[in-house]
């Protein structure tokens, strides 16, 4: 399933270095990570929440979850420093690029009504930020299955030193812009 990283290396990398006037191949921008995160505002009401996200996190991305705690306590939302409150998954190399392709042409087209992803959510650092509504667009999981419709963020980190740059690259992936 390495289809990403060969197109990368084939298609991206001299589509970028001419559309950028790169002098080395080494300056041309890669995808570094990609942070997929699941947070739980209902763990207190239900402690088995957290169980059923880590499985469908870990069926999704074929990579066990960290258990992610609280930095600081905020009285406002009844949370204390410590406490779990969600779980998250960091892919590098070819897990991250088998879930990128699997996200772009799998998942993303299953999303009900999908007119293609927003183009402002970059952070002015090259990195990319998205969030899913629910855990169902992927094929792996099993609608019987699920107990709570769950959110995610998937954060894509690039080492492109601006905005222009890392959309260029996820277009060029095969990430599905909105025109």
């Amino acid at each position: 399933m390495e289809v990403l990283r060969e197109q990368y290396e084939k298609e991206v990398v001299p589509a970028l270095m001419k559309k950028f006037n790169y002098s080395s191949i080494m300056e041309v921008p890669k995808l570094e990570k990609i942070v997929i995160n699941i947070g739980l505002g209902d763990i207190k009401d239900n402690p088995k929440s957290l169980d059923n996200a880590m499985n469908d996190l870990s069926i999704i991305t074929g990579q066990k979850p960290v258990v992610t705690t609280a930095k600081k306590s905020i009285a406002a939302f009844k949370l204390r420093e410590g406490v779990k409150v969600g779980c998250k998954v960091t892919l590098r190399s070819g897990k991250m690029y088998d879930f990128a392709y699997k996200l772009f042409n799998v998942a993303l087209p299953r999303v009900r009504d999908f007119r293609g992803v927003s183009g402002n959510s970059f952070d002015g650092r090259g990195n990319y930020s998205m969030g899913l509504k629910e855990q169902l667009i992927f094929p792996e999981i099993e609608y019987d299955k699920v107990d709570k419709l769950r959110g995610m963020d998937i954060i894509f980190v690039t080492t492109a030193k601006s905005d222009e740059e890392a959309k260029e690259l996820l277009t060029l992936l095969g990430m599905p812009f909105r025109s």
